[in-house]
C-alpha cells in the first residue's frame, strides 16, 4: 500500500481487484461508531484517493457487523462547549461532503447493519451504494435537538424526493436498506452476504471502464447537487449554530444519561 495511506488508524486499505482501493472504516467504539480521529480521516481520505493514479475505483465499507453507527457523542458533547472544536468539526463535514463529489474516482459504498449520521452521509454520497436489505438506517440530528443539516439538506432531496425527505429528516425514523432502496435514496438492496461480492463487482466494473468518460459523467451528474451549494452552507451553518445552543445540549444530555429530551417550547427561532 502507498505511503499516502499509512498515516491513516481509522482506516483500513486492501485491493480486491485491479485498480480498486477498499477503504473499511475501522473504528474501536461500539457499532462503528465514529470517532473525533475517523470524523477527521474521512473527511481527508479523498484528496488522496483523488490524486492516486493507481486507483480507478473505490469501495467504503464497515468492519464487523456495522457501517457506522454515527458519531461519538460523548466527544460530540464536548464540542457542544467550545467553539474551536465545533469550527473544526464543521470544517471536516464541509470537506467530507465536498471530498467525496469532488474525488474523481468513482466511488462504491456497501453497507451492512447500522449506518447513522455520517456513517449515513458516506454510503448516500457514493456514486453507487449497496446495503443489505435488513441494514438499520437514520438520520438522528433531530433526536438530538440539532437541524438536520449538511449533507442530508442537499442530497435527500434528489435522492427520493422532498416529501420523503422531510418525513424521515423531520421524524428521525429507523427504515432499512430495503425500504432505502424503495424510496430511491441507495441504488440497491440485497441479501446481507451479497453485498461486499456486489461491491466488489460493481467497482470491478467500473475500474475496467473509460475513465474519462466515466469521470466526466460523474462529474456532470453531481452538478445537480452542487447548484445547491448555498443550501449546503446554510445548513451546515445552523446544524453547528444548534450544537452550541441549549436544544442540542439537552438533546445530547438524555441522549447519554438514557433519557427522555426535555426540550424547551419557548425555545427563540
Amino acid at each position: 500500500m502507498q505511503d499516502r495511506y499509512t498515516r491513516y488508524t481509522r482506516l483500513k486499505f486492501d485491493r480486491p481487484a485491479e485498480r480498486v482501493l477498499r477503504i473499511t472504516l475501522s473504528s474501536p467504539l461500539k457499532m462503528g461508531a465514529m470517532d473525533a480521529q475517523m470524523h477527521k480521516e474521512v473527511s481527508e481520505i479523498w484528496a488522496d484517493v483523488d490524486a492516486d493514479d493507481s486507483v480507478s475505483a473505490v469501495i467504503i465499507t464497515g468492519e464487523g457487523k456495522s457501517f457506522s453507527a454515527g458519531g461519538d457523542l460523548n466527544h460530540e458533547r464536548k464540542v457542544c462547549d467550545d467553539y474551536k472544536l465545533r469550527m473544526q468539526a464543521m470544517s471536516e463535514a464541509r470537506r467530507l461532503v465536498t471530498g467525496m463529489l469532488d474525488c474523481r474516482k468513482p466511488i462504491v459504498g456497501a453497507a451492512r447493519g447500522w449506518a447513522v449520521g455520517a456513517g449515513l452521509a458516506c454510503l448516500i454520497l457514493a456514486d453507487i451504494s449497496i446495503a443489505s436489505k435488513d441494514a438499520k438506517f437514520s438520520d438522528g440530528h433531530l433526536k438530538i435537538g440539532i437541524a438536520a443539516g449538511d449533507h442530508a439538506t442537499i442530497v435527500w432531496p434528489i435522492l427520493c424526493g422532498m416529501a420523503k425527505a422531510k418525513y424521515y429528516l423531520m421524524t428521525a425514523e429507523t427504515f432499512t436498506g430495503e425500504e432505502a432502496e424503495r424510496m430511491n435514496l441507495i441504488s440497491l438492496a440485497l441479501p446481507d452476504e451479497e453485498v461486499e461480492e456486489r461491491a466488489v463487482k460493481v467497482a470491478t466494473g467500473l475500474a475496467q471502464g473509460a475513465p474519462a468518460a466515466l469521470r466526466w459523467t460523474k462529474t456532470m451528474l453531481n452538478h445537480w447537487i452542487k447548484q445547491a451549494a448555498p443550501i449546503f452552507d446554510a445548513s451546515l451553518a445552523l446544524e453547528f449554530m444548534g450544537m452550541g445552543g441549549p436544544e442540542g445540549m439537552e438533546g445530547m444530555d438524555a441522549f447519554l444519561q438514557k433519557r427522555k429530551p426535555a426540550f424547551d417550547p419557548d425555545t427563540p427561532v
